[in-house]
């Protein structure tokens, strides 16, 4: 391989094509043409002597030199990036930009945080992703992101977790419900009851699924809901009970209440999840820096679980 043939240029194109998973999407981000960048691809394969991808129907599948590569390109490119925003800093500004993919129901919560830290940075171009757990594992795969917000982390070795906030899930039931007014609830006594819950592989289903068969349990009456919003209006319209996140019941909320069942709250945490293997950029360690400062002030004090600091020693010298 001749590395004086291997450019920027390619190594951006490359990035791209992979990141957005085809030749015409990313030919239309880096304005291109369709050809100009399958050409691009072909001159990126020649020079480094072996094939990039598989040849899959309908997408784009790295091979190992590939999946190689775009480690190596996602690291030159982004060390470029914070060289860009070093000479804007040295020119007076303060700039940098990094992406962060959260799951839906830190959603309630996380704005919090994201929204002092941009009226304190808002020279930081931030992109926030949201999306269900299945969604953000495959942009953790793929490497999307810099930072990426799970309850139940990914079970990769690339994967460096700092727990920031309790998560502890609670039973909804309709407020007219019989045992709504009762001291406690043993769990056996709602398995009769419909069970509104999210999609397989949510982590809040997950997690409940996990403790019904620690119990020996199973709960045979479900119906699969889009969201946590779309539980919540059901339970209260009195279609079942669900089991959710305490974030994502507001203080005040007609027709629902909070059954005090024996062992709940179940306890989980939300963390913030890095790539072991990815460079962080500036501005997304800035971000987390920020957040292991400011996470009591901006949050539920009585939530925060703050291990952000930790994370910076877990992160390997040749990615700092």
């Amino acid at each position: 391989m001749n590395l004086r043939h291997l450019t920027f240029r390619l190594l951006e194109v490359y990035v791209t094509v992979v990141r957005t998973g085809s030749v015409t999407a990313a030919a239309r981000q880096l304005h291109l043409t369709q050809p100009t960048v399958s050409q691009q691809l072909k001159r990126l394969a020649e020079t480094v002597q072996e094939p990039l991808f598989h040849n899959a129907s309908g997408r784009l599948e790295l091979t190992d030199t590939g999946r190689e590569l775009y480690r190596t390109a996602l690291d030159v490119t982004g060390r470029f990036a914070d060289f860009q925003d070093y000479l804007a800093e040295l020119r007076g500004g303060h700039r940098g930009r990094f992406s962060i993919a959260l799951v839906n129901t830190a959603q309630y919560v996380l704005p919090r945080l994201l929204g002092p830290y941009s009226q304190d940075f808002g020279e930081v171009d931030m992109t926030v992703h949201i999306g269900n757990r299945q969604q953000l594992l495959e942009r953790f795969d793929r490497q999307l992101d810099d930072i990426y917000v799970f309850s139940h982390p990914p079970s990769s070795e690339q994967a460096l977790a700092a727990r920031f906030l309790r998560n502890p899930l609670v039973m909804l039931a309709p407020e007219s419900h019989p045992l709504a007014q009762v001291g406690r609830v043993a769990v056996e006594q709602l398995l009769s009851e419909r069970l509104l819950q999210r999609e397989p592989g949510s982590a809040t289903r997950m997690l409940f699924e996990s403790w019904l068969q620690g119990r020996g349990l199973q709960w045979s009456n479900v119906l699969q809901m889009a969201s946590n919003e779309a539980i919540r209006v059901g339970v209260a319209s009195g279609m079942g009970v669900a089991v959710v996140s305490r974030h994502a019941v507001p203080m005040v909320h007609p027709g629902i209440v909070i059954l005090p069942v024996d062992g709940f709250p179940i306890e989980s945490h939300w963390h913030f999840i890095i790539r072991r293997d990815r460079r962080l950029p500036h501005a997304a360690r800035g971000f987390l820096e920020y957040a292991a400062g400011a996470l009591e002030s901006c949050l539920p004090a009585e939530y925060v679980c703050n291990e952000v600091a930790g994370l910076f020693s877990q992160i390997p010298a040749e990615t700092a």
